[in-house]
């Protein structure tokens, strides 16, 4: 055996006919309570490399998760911790305080298990809630979570927009509203990009390599970024009130906005079909809308006020929707670079450069 930077080596040995086999670190096997008979299982992963694992003696007692939290604790933080939990992927996590759980405490459990995608209250005691993932590791595919927020998102551009030229309070709200659906599902796949990440046979059923994991979540990420935006320009119809707005900046604003959906949709595009010269395109198109920016900006100098408040909003972030879909192309030249999609047509097509001439 040697061994070197943590790694063991073992010299594979062939028995029989046609059988191969290595043997296994004892400190390993006896940590684990392993034994002769018992049975191991490998997962192949896509860098060449195989995974060993073996199955737990009682798998719900290494997937129960107990968290200690305070009643006094403050709303908001006991809500990210449990969304941090959350996104642990832990099967069943309990949540307990000292003594008696008090009401707040409670309802702040209940609400998160309402907004969250899998936990469902398991069980109630006057210390604890018992949380259950019913979701287990048959989630929906990752990139049909991606597509799902994407329409999400563009709907909210759409309707932030909408709310912003009739200064419609309804639209507006609804559209904040839904900026929870976006959240949701970008912890949901959050939460199995990681669960993919600390266990290998969440990562064969999702069906993806460690890096397309890491490209889909950033990807998520960059949609709940944009879908946050979408809130914020929402949110300037309180600013602007009955502000009349010039017809021609609301045109230019429209123009932006409508480029910065393309550029996402085309960026979402290329991240599928690995394509670098549209990927390009879409990062020059967000560079180009910073001077539509700069000529709006000018126009915001002659304006005060709520109005000249409401409207930097709106301009901030279609710019900054419009960059963040600039960041996804990125990311799509990346993963193209990493592993580019197979071409049937050259794949088969016959080479002719071969008989060329020197200076041809």
């Amino acid at each position: 055996m040697r061994s070197s930077g943590g790694f063991h080596g073992r010299r594979i040995q062939k028995t029989g006919g046609s059988t191969f086999i290595i043997s296994l670190p004892k400190n390993w096997v006896t940590a684990r309570g392993l034994g002769p008979g018992d049975v191991l299982f490998f997962t192949p992963r896509a860098d060449g490399s195989l995974t060993v694992f073996a199955e737990s003696a009682n798998p719900s007692e290494m997937e129960r998760r107990v968290v200690e939290v305070r009643n006094e604790m403050n709303e908001e933080h006991l809500f990210r911790r449990l969304i941090a939990e959350y996104i642990a992927g832990y099967p069943l996590l309990e949540v307990r305080t000292p003594g008696r759980m008090g009401a707040r405490t409670r309802e702040v459990i209940r609400n998160f298990a309402q907004r969250m995608i899998g936990p469902e209250i398991l069980e109630e005691t006057a210390e604890a809630v018992i949380l259950q993932d019913v979701v287990g590791q048959n989630p929906l595919p990752i990139p049909s979570i991606i597509r799902r927020m994407h329409q999400m998102v563009r709907a909210m551009q759409t309707d932030a927009m909408t709310a912003f030229r009739s200064r419609d309070a309804a639209i507006a709200r609804d559209v904040v509203e839904r900026d929870w659906e976006v959240d949701r599902l970008h912890w949901f796949l959050e939460k199995q990009v990681t669960s993919a990440l600390r266990d290998a046979r969440i990562l064969a059923v999702v069906d993806l390599t460690l890096p397309e994991c890491s490209t889909y979540l950033l990807a998520s990420r960059t949609l709940e970024r944009i879908a946050d935006h979408a809130v914020r320009i929402a949110e300037t119809v309180t600013i602007l009130g009955r502000e009349r707005i010039p017809e021609r900046l609301v045109s230019e604003l429209d123009r932006m906005a409508a480029a910065a959906a393309t550029a996402l949709a085309d960026a979402l595009d290329c991240l599928d079909s690995r394509d670098i010269q549209k990927a390009n395109e879409v990062v020059d198109a967000a560079h180009k809308l910073t001077e539509e920016r700069d000529s709006i900006l000018h126009q915001l100098t002659s304006k005060h006020g709520r109005l000249a408040v409401g409207l930097a909003y709106v301009l901030e972030s279609l710019e900054r929707s419009a960059f963040y879909a600039s960041d996804l192309a990125e990311i799509a030249i990346n993963r193209a670079v990493e592993s580019p999609r197979a071409d049937p047509v050259a794949a088969t097509a016959p080479r002719k450069v071969a008989a060329q001439a020197p200076g041809a």
